[in-house]
């Protein structure tokens, strides 16, 4: 109670935000409207992508609603608030912004009532590591609260899981100010670091100075900013990466979203451009790789050989390559003799690495054992021809099963009927009976 106290409206007056109530109590609102960035009209085929059964209602951006939180902790648990949750919508060809912030944990209730009637507004949740983060510590709050029922978003576009497609083989890190910095082209200048937010509000409701939690709104506006323009950004791509694509590492990520999803014909034509496109080398790779798989599955082993062929070598994508080598001309072109001479060549370079030190001794037993059973197998398979060969003599050298079964029943009768014969042979009346 002390900041309300000592400094009854001083943040709402510093922020221009508007004290609202409810049946719960009080919160502060903050509104305000951002040209950029611009709303987008998605492709509902560009969002059956990231997920694959969505209800029709995910292609309308007037049913978005973006969600981004601060808290007092990191961590999360049920220790942790969220007192700020800011939400934005598309509105007039950009994007409207709803701040609302709890001055102290009483008004935890009145936030979380007027959250959940914007959530049952705009019913499709989009967020960046909500899944993980956001949404769960909402839903423990709204629990916690006991009397709030926990809305239910009919979908969650959850935008992390794509950028860590597209982008992470090339950044490294994903957090949402490196991707605004480095694929969207923003700056947002002097931002507060996440880390301090949960102490400058700790400072606050313990009577600090007000003028320190402005960074904190701006940091959220930034953020729900971002995560709009960073989903018009990943849904552009998906729908045209064959000319909205920067570089080749961002055709490599589209091509595996497409493959995820069974659009193999997309991903083949999308691995093909980004490894005509000089790739890294761990990602060119990577991408010939899934190019060599989807090409199997295609049928096209003119292609998966080439490039298996390509990437044998001392690596665990280079004995895989050997591996798939062996598969293919063991059952497919029915080459025992290639498989066998495959093989040797794999035990040879793994040999050889072992030897310089250049692989692991448990990866080496690991990639060995495989090789050594599958040599194995091939061996007894060469040997198999000689003994068919020899199978006919071995059959007029050997009675069949069915002869000896008919020895074997004929041995039986002669033998019953012997000893018949002999017991009423040896045997006589006298025998039978005793004399008088």
């Amino acid at each position: 109670m002390r900041a309300l106290r000592n400094q009854p409206d001083r943040l709402a007056e510093i922020l221009g935000a508007t004290r609202k109530r409810n049946q719960y109590g009080d919160y502060l609102s903050l509104r305000c409207w951002c040209a950029q960035p611009a709303r987008y009209l998605p492709d509902i085929a560009a969002l059956r992508l990231l997920m694959a059964h969505a209800p029709d209602e995910i292609g309308n951006p007037d049913h978005w609603l973006f969600l981004d939180t601060e808290t007092t902790g990191l961590a999360g648990g049920s220790g942790t608030y969220a007192f700020l949750v800011g939400v934005g919508w598309w509105e007039g060809g950009g994007l409207e912004i709803e701040q609302f912030f709890m001055r102290e944990c009483s008004e935890e209730r009145a936030l979380l009532l007027a959250l959940r009637e914007r959530i049952l507004e705009r019913p499709v949740l989009i967020t960046f590591n909500g899944k993980s983060f956001d949404w769960p510590l909402l839903e423990t709050r709204y629990r916690m609260s006991r009397k709030i029922s926990v809305p239910t978003p009919r979908v969650h576009l959850d935008f992390l899981h794509p950028a860590r497609t597209l982008w992470r083989l090339r950044l490294g890190s994903v957090r949402l100010s490196e991707l605004e910095s480095h694929v969207l082209g923003w700056d947002r200048g002097c931002d507060v670091l996440t880390d301090l937010i949960p102490r400058i509000y700790f400072d606050f409701i313990r009577g600090g100075p007000p003028e320190r939690l402005i960074p904190v709104f701006h940091h959220n506006q930034m953020d729900l900013r971002g995560l709009a323009a960073l989903s018009t950004r990943i849904l552009s791509l998906l729908s045209n990466a064959e000319n909205l694509g920067q570089d080749g590492m961002e055709l490599f990520g589209v091509s595996r979203i497409c493959e995820k999803q069974g659009e193999h014909t997309r991903a083949r034509h999308l691995y093909e451009k980004s490894i005509a496109s000089f790739l890294p080398r761990e990602t060119d790779r990577a991408a010939r790789r899934s190019l060599a798989r989807l090409a199997k599955r295609q049928g096209d082993f003119d292609l998966a050989c080439e490039l298996w062929r390509e990437a044998a070598g001392n690596s665990r994508q280079g004995y895989e390559a050997y591996e798939q080598l062996a598969i293919y001309y063991e059952h497919k072109a029915r080459d025992t003799e290639e498989a066998r001479h495959i093989v040797r060549q794999a035990l040879d370079e793994l040999g050889r690495a072992n030897q310089m030190g250049d692989i692991t001794p448990a990866a080496y037993r690991e990639i060995k054992a495989r090789f050594d059973y599958r040599i194995q197998r091939l061996e007894r398979k060469s040997r198999r021809p000689l003994l068919d060969l020899m199978a006919p003599q071995a059959s007029r050298a050997r009675p069949t099963a069915h002869d000896q079964a008919a020895r074997q029943a004929g041995q039986s009768a002669e033998q019953i009927r012997r000893r018949i014969d002999g017991t009423l042979t040896n045997s006589s009346v006298d025998e039978q009976w005793p004399q008088a």
